[in-house]
């Protein structure tokens, strides 16, 4: 579908953010250069009348992201975590789009549901209500299960979601296909590679077999984690366009006067949602990847209810390892430290230099510590690392995309509870520990046993591995063969007398 007709969609996005003032707004909350914004909008103006109208009962930003469809309005969600960002105002706004929008009726619903189980709404369910939720995706219905009386909640994705999805995505490639060509320094930064990832992401999101599977692993993995809870899979009323979930029941996380009425303390909220984030994160390589307000609430009892796993982030042992000596590097301000740790994982060009970089890094650091959080702007800081990233030549690393972005967003969480949650401070406990446990002698002793594990499976095919590799040498094979037989044996007993080595040390060491 990529091709020239894109040109178009894009112009109608310039066109839609002008015709419902949103550009204005936009332009103006960033702090947009006068320049800039003479030439935004004086490029889409003469094209305005192609924009889509929205709904006028809706702020600017907001109508016109739901007009545009729901890649936007995923854009739009994040926005919503970023009031030191995009100004307290423009965020509340920007919530309605996590789970306020306009629903679809509830006979298609039900015609989902049918289609999907193959039995009809009124025997699997007892009570089936109007939509709860409605998001970009889908929409949520409180139900009542026939056979158990217990209270669930029944996500159906939107009618056409996938073809809206496509449209929008398909734009999206050109857009960067055309960014890469016109501006050859863009590469580094690999737009047309971050929109793969959002691709794979999205089409993960549109079956609801595999938020149910998501859903499943997250609640294993964290089934011990205190103060947080996440509903049970329904797997027999569960399918590609439906899934049943226990029903969550407590106060949304975004409402701030409901928390104070029920007694919470949202400074603790606000640390506890870091907290869960980065454990998962580091811990268990698995994260809830859109912690948005929308997809949380607070149960009676305190507990943080996640729910929606359409979205979710893995990062390997290794990035783990990586990114939690970043992350201690900058709690600690070892400036020079977080740089070796960048050069070491290939994250800067090897040319670069090594005490320039870190000087850098301290100009991004330093002004957080021993400053007000309620201070600090989020704006300006990622506006300079932005600069630092250019100058160092970073290609963007799409494996830590998700990981980036639901950063940011659990922080503006945090900061939506309360101003003064500092996200260093509430790091510095588990990033240490996670160090602790994963880069010390336990860690290393745990490494080794992981290789020991390899060679044992591989040790009856070494002699045959070592004899191919000597065989694909120069050497003619009929005066390799008389020799190989001694060496390969070697390599086969070499491997496990290493291999029973090394799970000796294990057992000393764990």
């Amino acid at each position: 579908m990529r091709g020239p007709h894109n040109i178009l969609r894009l112009i109608r996005t310039g066109a839609t953010l002008e015709r419902t003032g949103a550009m204005k707004v936009v332009l103006d909350a960033f702090e947009a250069p006068r320049l800039i914004r003479i030439a935004a909008r004086g490029l889409v103006w003469p094209f305005q009348w192609l924009g889509y109208k929205g709904d006028p009962a809706m702020p600017p930003v907001p109508r016109a992201l739901t007009a545009l469809g729901p890649a936007y309005i995923k854009f739009g969600q994040v926005l919503s975590t970023r009031p030191d960002v995009v100004g307290e105002s423009m965020a509340t706004e920007l919530r309605v789009l996590q789970d306020k929008l306009p629903p679809f009726s509830i006979k298609l619903a039900k015609q989902a549901v049918q289609v999907e189980l193959d039995r009809s709404v009124d025997e699997v369910f007892s009570e089936f209500s109007e939509p709860v939720a409605a998001a970009s995706i889908a929409q949520v219905h409180r139900a009542r299960l026939s056979e158990t009386g217990e209270e669930v909640a029944v996500k159906v994705l939107r009618p056409g979601i996938e073809r809206a999805f496509r449209k929008d995505i398909d734009a999206f490639y050109f857009a960067a296909d055309t960014i890469e060509f016109l501006s050859p320094a863009s590469r580094r930064l690999r737009p047309r590679d971050v929109i793969e990832h959002f691709d794979g992401v999205v089409t993960g999101e549109l079956d609801l077999r595999l938020e149910a599977s998501s859903a499943s692993e997250f609640a294993a993995n964290t089934k011990d984690d205190a103060g947080f809870q996440v509903p049970e899979v329904k797997w027999e009323f569960s399918g590609r366009r439906v899934m049943t979930l226990g029903w969550a029941e407590g106060a949304p996380l975004g409402d701030n006067a409901a928390l104070d009425a029920a007694g919470h303390d949202r400074h603790a909220l606000g640390s506890r949602v870091l907290e869960l984030f980065l454990s998962h994160a580091l811990r268990d390589g698995y994260f809830h990847a859109d912690m948005h307000q929308g997809n949380l609430k607070v149960a009676a009892n305190g507990d943080i209810i996640a729910y929606d796993f359409g979205i979710m982030g893995h990062i390997d042992e290794y990035t783990r390892r990586v990114y939690a000596e970043i992350l201690y590097g900058f709690i600690q301000r070892d400036y020079m430290r977080v740089a070796e740790v960048h050069f070491e994982a290939g994250y800067v060009p090897a040319d670069r230099d090594v005490d320039e970089f870190a000087r850098a890094l301290r100009a991004v650091g330093e002004p957080i510590f021993g400053m007000d959080a309620t201070r600090i702007s989020m704006g300006r800081l990622l506006n300079y690392l932005f600069e630092v990233t250019e100058r160092f030549g970073m290609e963007t690393r799409t494996e830590l995309i998700l990981l980036q972005r639901t950063m940011v967003v659990v922080e503006g969480v945090a900061r939506s509870l309360d101003p003064g949650v500092n996200i260093w401070d509430v790091a510095k406990p588990v990033v240490a520990g996670y160090i602790k446990d994963s880069i010390g002698p336990r860690a290393f002793g745990r490494d080794l046993l992981k290789t020991a594990r390899v060679l044992a499976r591989f040790g009856p095919r070494l002699p045959g591995l070592v004899e191919e590799a000597l065989i694909r040498q120069a050497t003619p094979v009929e005066q390799v063969k008389p020799r190989l037989w001694p060496v390969a044996l070697m390599g086969g007993v070499g491997g496990a007398v290493f291999g029973a080595g090394v799970l000796a040390l294990v057992m000393a060491v764990v």
